[in-house]
């Protein structure tokens, strides 16, 4: 893996460079091991904190991991393009549009003893700014090489805390062409559902239930192309005790060695479908 300027980044993408890089602020990881229809992002997995922030975040580093989203970079990394955060929602959220990324308050709780100065704010904003200049030059090169791409948008969520039963696997699709990718929408809810699970963890899949895709991420690459598909994919954190804070190796194992053949076949369907 090199370290990378975000322009080196950009230019590598640019020139269809095979690479693995970590930008030089360490803000986010990008491997390219093949220019393919298909990529990978797991935007909430970091859960770096800058260091200068720590004495004045109220949020504990449990509170922080507990609505982060851990293993989902490890869930993908098999795929040829993968992106992926190294910092944490609670600095900044690549899932929110600039005016909203940096809380003030999360998940109810007050966050900061002192609210953060401009200049603080501004350090993590140039780091979301740059992600986007990222992903934007990514996706622009498939499009522009295969007419349309497939982006999954790899999450998960504490299920515990609901007052219902929830899915193991939701779809949120309000923000995507549902007309014109229903069919591919419906396939991966249909895939995610028939996975199998350690200790009869039951898989079950919804759309729109828990979450419907509401995420920047998802609208930024939805407003900026016509011809890529962004499935927001939520795992409920069944691979992980979200109270004891213990992870289940042998869970998220599982997830990854079923979506290495699940993803591309997924893929492969949707760029034969669509492709012109």
């Amino acid at each position: 893996m090199e370290r990378l300027s975000i322009a080196a980044i950009i230019s590598k993408i640019n020139n269809e460079e095979l690479f693995h890089a970590v930008a030089d602020d360490y803000s986010l990881t990008l491997k390219i091991d093949d220019y393919v229809h298909y990529a990978c992002a797991a935007i909430h997995d970091g859960h770096q904190f800058r260091k200068d922030l720590w004495d004045n975040c109220i949020h504990t580093e449990y509170e922080r991991w507990y609505e982060e989203d851990p293993e989902t970079k490890n869930m993908v990394m098999s795929h040829p393009i993968l992106i992926a955060g190294c910092d944490s929602r609670f600095e900044y959220d690549l899932n929110r549009d600039p005016e909203n990324a940096v809380f003030e308050t999360a998940w109810g709780k007050q966050l900061w003893h002192e609210p953060l100065s401009e200049v603080e704010k501004n350090k993590s904003l140039d780091k979301h700014a740059n992600f986007y200049k990222v992903v934007h030059a990514l996706v622009s090169k498939l499009e522009a090489k295969f007419g349309l791409a497939i982006v999954y948008d790899m999450h998960s969520y504490n299920w515990q805390r609901w007052d219902r039963e929830v899915p193991t696997w939701n779809l949120g699709t309000s923000n995507v062409d549902n007309d014109r990718f229903g069919d591919d929408i419906e396939a991966w809810r249909q895939s995610l559902s028939e996975f199998k699970f350690p200790h009869d963890i039951k898989s079950t899949s919804k759309i729109n239930d828990t979450f419907q895709g509401n995420g920047y991420f998802l609208k930024f690459i939805t407003q900026n192309f016509q011809n890529t598909l962004v499935l927001a994919t939520e795992i409920a954190k069944v691979y992980c005790d979200e109270y004891d804070y213990v992870m289940y190796p042998e869970v998220v194992a599982a997830v990854e060695a079923q979506l290495k053949t699940r993803l591309p076949e997924h893929a492969s369907n949707f760029y034969k479908k669509h492709k012109k």
